[in-house]
């Protein structure tokens, strides 16, 4: 069989793996300038807060309700977060969300670069206590 320059790939029904930010992360493809995945956070969970040191993402929320709060510098940020909502996490960019719902936040994101692995977040103050 040849090797084709793609991938494919189904969603897995458990997560693969634990954010640094304390969310399920369910890993989705991957190509050597970006990669994307499924996080969900459980109701009434809040986050650890943290920053990348090299990444940037883009969120888009598929269901649930939560906030998420972002600060860098002088500047703060607190969105509401609700299904159809896209929003952008720079590098350095510090950050933590909530789920206030009483049903999952579920959020794809998409990486560039595409995650280095260990190290790469740095868990740093926020604005809510975490509860994961």
């Amino acid at each position: 069989m040849t090797a084709t320059p793609w991938e494919t790939q189904e969603i897995a029904t458990a997560p693969r793996a634990v954010a640094p930010d304390g969310s399920a992360v369910r890993v989705l493809c991957a190509t050597a300038r970006g990669s994307m995945i499924a996080f969900t956070l459980p109701a009434g969970a809040v986050s650890t807060a943290v920053a990348h040191r090299t990444v940037e993402e883009i969120w888009y929320v598929v269901a649930g309700n939560g906030r998420l709060w972002r600060q860098q510098a002088e500047a703060e940020d607190e969105t509401n977060l609700q299904p159809g909502l896209s929003l952008t996490l720079p590098v350095g960019v510090r950050f933590q969300f909530r789920n206030d719902g009483d049903a999952p936040l579920q959020i794809v994101a998409v990486t560039v670069p595409p995650w280095p692995g260990e190290g790469e977040a740095i868990v740093t103050e926020g604005k809510w206590a975490a509860t994961v």
